[in-house]
């Protein structure tokens, strides 16, 4: 007898719950499933991550007998209030009819605003079929176990070859817990440009400080400096950020403009070699030809001239490397003949002149310079 009246109140209950969770006449048989799964009559709703789809799945049957007037233009809507914004999606305009069942399927963003200080919140939702309202219970959302985001990438739009750019990158965690050995990757890959640098560990945001702990913080800024190849084309390139630890990844990126004043840092000048040094930088050269390896150290924003030897005579082609390392910068050719030396007519009468002139003036330095000798005087004696 007990029994059966407890199972009788469970009944009651039950249908009791089914009218509060469906709280319009116009609709019956209301089902709901969220993420596959189906959720009973006022049972809590299933716990989804910051920022997943989540899709919803309605279920039900027009019935006019229970009050219905108008089958024309029904839309099923869905609304999850949010921290700062709510999420709203509907489907569009349909028409039902008597007694018969539909479903339909809706699919939004579990948001990503929540509370500043809290791992986890609670939003609720609200599901409407035509003019009827029911409310579904709350959304857990929590944030994502491990998560680092970028939030921004500052550097110059601009960026001049043969610099170091520096490139300033703020992270925070975002996610459910504390992330340890942070490391930042920036690289523009078409310039073959990369550098890892070493950020740290940071702290999820619900971690109080307590003692000692004034480094110890859910947001880090750090500059990671990149050098542009002073031979790299002008255009437009990605400079990608990429941010790793044991257990999370994440990306993003920046356009940037590469201008590049200098079209070549090694220029042909008769036989001789001109390098350039567009950098900032004291920058040493390795200018390589026909077996020969000459060192040339040039400083910052200057230039040098480099003698290349040719042949002597006869016809010549080769080519002259310039590397910074072992990267090559530049490959200038030289091309040519080389006539042998011969004796001038004009020059040989010139140096003749010039041998006769010296005799002559030789001569007459001696001359001048000459003293005349003293003539002997004779006297007469007489006795």
């Amino acid at each position: 007898m007990n029994k059966n009246i407890l199972v009788s109140v469970l009944l009651v209950a039950s249908i009791l719950c089914a009218a509060s969770f469906v709280s319009a006449a116009d609709y019956s048989g209301l089902s709901v499933r969220v993420n596959g799964e189906l959720i009973p009559m006022g049972h809590q709703l299933p716990t989804v991550n910051a920022g997943d789809s989540v899709t919803v799945q309605v279920k039900f049957t027009y019935n006019p007998t229970l009050g219905a007037d108008d089958s024309d233009n029904i839309k099923v809507k869905l609304t999850l209030e949010g921290e700062d914004d709510d999420t709203v999606v509907s489907t569009s305009s349909f028409d039902v009819e008597d007694g018969k069942k539909y479903i339909k399927t809706l699919t939004f963003k579990a948001p990503s605003d929540l509370d500043k200080d809290s791992l986890s919140d609670d939003f609720a939702l609200t599901l409407e079929i035509g003019d009827d309202e029911v409310e579904l219970g709350d959304l857990h959302v929590q944030r994502t176990s491990y998560e680092v985001e970028v939030k921004s990438i500052l550097t110059s739009s601009t960026l001049s070859t043969g610099t170091s750019v520096p490139v300033q990158v703020v992270l925070k965690n975002i996610g459910y817990n504390d992330v340890e050995d942070l490391y930042v990757t920036a690289s523009i890959a078409e310039l073959g440009v990369e550098k890892k640098v070493y950020f740290g560990d940071l702290v999820n945001v619900e971690y109080v400080c307590e003692d000692d702990c004034d480094d110890e913080e859910n947001r880090v800024v750090g500059t990671i400096y990149l050098d542009i190849p002073y031979n790299a084309k002008s255009g437009v390139y990605t400079l990608d950020v990429e941010v790793t630890s044991d257990d999370s990844e994440n990306t993003a990126s920046k356009q940037v403009t590469v201008e590049n004043s200098v079209s070549d840092i090694a220029l042909k000048s008769g036989n001789s070699l001109v390098l350039l040094n567009p950098t900032s930088k004291l920058v040493v050269y390795t200018v390589s030809y026909q077996g020969s390896n000459v060192a040339v150290v040039i400083p910052a924003q200057s230039s040098q001239t480099v003698p290349i030897e040719v042949p002597a005579s006869g016809d010549y082609k080769f080519d002259v490397s310039v590397f910074s390392g072992e990267t090559l910068l530049s490959t200038v050719n030289f091309t040519g003949t080389a006539e042998p030396q011969t004796t001038s007519p004009v020059l040989v009468l010139t140096v003749i002149l010039a041998i006769v002139f010296l005799v002559l003036l030789v001569v007459l330095v001696v001359l001048i310079t000459k003293k005349p000798q003293k003539a002997e005087e004779f006297g007469e004696s007489y006795y």
